[in-house]
């Protein structure tokens, strides 16, 4: 009998009802034609007649056998019907068969949800979506059931994006999948749940976490892909200007006091504190984090994970932490007037402290923990300084080309006539490296706030907020849209990127 080569297999792979890859890894054999009620096989072992006989007896149809060699099939296995190469239509066409409605209404109990959880099409369609994340570079994975749609939508650079969309009579099956993959109780729809998968994709390890809530049609989902790899621990490659990088390089060098970095949620916050705890990270420097949630871990620190479940929130953690003879701390959110005035104490104590605040600019983080109550005094001989920031999307290097800008667009984001003349503007045209959307990557955009006398002063008189910017425009300070201009100016970004992210101030 003639021995099949690599080129033979076919370059699709053939689906036929209830036949898994691990069946066929493990009799050695792999489809090659399907015809006139006819499978064609390639096999390790033509002389395996209990298979070929399971086979004729499945599909109720005729059996041709030809010689394979072992390591050719096993390889074809893998390219046709393995999770990382299947396409994801395939795998929707293959979930969808013997699968069937199941309504949010209908009161089928957990075993029953578990059983269809546990197929291998449904495992396959959650391992495929999920490495079609990682390779796309996505920060979230959404799953959102709607009345007549199971939606399912990649954040991609920050934006959302539709992608290859599941019947919705797979949508219970799915979300029980990933519940069960993140130790979730699969039973339990009507409360929100909260939890942390950790897989090997694309070989390195991702932790994903993962929270879901009750709507109208189901639950929904979403995933947040914690890539450690992604995480780049390098001030510079983050998108700091060099005049800023020196001067923050400077202040969080300093033996004591607070340095506050603020922005809305997805702005880079955790990046970048993370990027300076590990710039300080020496063997003289023992750093306690607190966070809610840890999202990634970082070697040589040690981290803790807030659970207001057992009492373990933001203020009694850094009460404990404080008696850890710690040299530096980093609270991941100052949320309320008693952590704030923990903290600050700590920093007066002789602790650098790191923390965030959600406000859209610099002096917002001022004026916020003077509503928070915490004494003017206390705020202006603590606080080190105050870095806000957001993250635009970077022109694609594939498709970037020349363009002139609209006059409103130019005037909106404060260019003078010079600046026009001699800067040249780009975009990103679409190609198959950014999926048709100009944009490849993110940096940062920064606002810096230094405590120099002049706020200090500013700040103990408990001046406003609009005093506080008034001074920061008389000293130059550049802001959020300033810096953004500057990097479109350098062919970074656009106009409209910097003004989705900005606000006028």
């Amino acid at each position: 009998m003639k021995v099949l080569s690599s080129s033979d297999y076919p370059k699709e792979p053939i689906i036929l009802d209830n036949l898994s890859d691990q069946f066929m890894r493990q009799c050695r054999f792999i489809p090659i034609a399907l015809h006139d009620h006819k499978l064609q096989i390639a096999m390790a072992d033509p002389n395996d007649f209990y298979t070929i006989e399971a086979l004729e007896h499945a599909y109720e149809m005729e059996v041709e056998v030809s010689a394979g060699n072992e390591a050719d099939i096993l390889d074809a296995v893998e390219r046709l019907y393995g999770t990382g190469t299947q396409s994801i239509e395939t795998i929707i066409e293959e979930a969808g068969r013997d699968v069937y409605d199941l309504s949010e209404e209908s009161q089928e109990d957990a075993e029953h949800l578990k059983d269809l959880a546990s197929e291998a099409p449904i495992i396959r369609l959650v391992n495929r979506l999920i490495l079609n994340a990682v390779e796309l570079g996505a920060s979230d994975l959404h799953l959102e059931p709607f009345e007549t749609e199971f939606r399912v939508r990649f954040r991609i650079d920050g934006v959302l994006h539709d992608m290859e969309t599941p019947p919705k009579r797979l949508q219970s099956a799915i979300i029980s999948r990933v519940k069960i993959m993140a130790n979730l109780d699969i039973a339990e729809r009507r409360l929100p749940q909260d939890g942390r998968i950790k897989l090997k994709v694309a070989n390195r390890e991702i932790d994903f976490r993962v929270s879901t809530i009750p709507t109208l049609f189901g639950e929904s989902v979403v995933m947040r892909v914690l890539d450690r790899e992604m995480l780049i621990l390098d001030l510079e490659h983050i998108g700091f200007p060099q005049e800023l990088l020196s001067e923050y390089t400077r202040l969080i060098t300093q033996p004591y006091g607070m340095i506050l970095v603020t922005g809305p949620t997805g702005s880079g916050k955790t990046s970048t504190l993370y990027t300076s705890l590990s710039k300080i990270n020496t063997p003289e420097n023992k750093i306690i984090t607190l966070e809610d949630p840890v999202e990634y871990y970082l070697s040589g620190v040690n981290q803790i994970q807030v659970s207001r479940k057992i009492g373990l929130t933001f203020a009694n953690g850094l009460r404990s932490i404080v008696r850890q003879d710690p040299d530096v701390i980093l609270v991941g959110e100052i949320r309320d007037k008693e952590t704030a005035e923990i903290a600050i104490q700590s920093a007066l104590t002789g602790h650098l402290m790191f923390s965030t605040l959600h406000t859209n600019d610099a002096v917002g983080a001022i004026t916020r923990l003077m509503d928070m109550g915490v004494e003017s005094f206390l705020i202006s001989s603590t606080v080190l300084g105050v870095l806000a920031q957001r993250l635009v999307r970077t022109i694609c290097p594939n498709c970037k080309t020349p363009y002139e800008p609209d006059e409103k667009l130019l005037k909106a984001i404060g260019a003078e006539a010079d600046e026009i003349e001699n800067t040249r503007f780009y975009m990103g045209s679409g190609c198959e490296m950014c999926r048709n959307t100009g944009f490849k990557g993110r940096t940062a955009i920064f606002e810096y706030l230094p405590m120099d006398a002049d706020f200090r002063r500013e700040i103990a008189r408990q001046s406003d907020g609009e005093r506080l910017k008034e001074l920061a425009g008389e000293k130059g300070l550049s802001t959020l849209r300033q810096n953004g201009w500057d990097k479109v100016k350098r062919g970074i970004t656009t106009i409209p990127e910097v003004l989705r992210v900005t606000l006028e101030k």
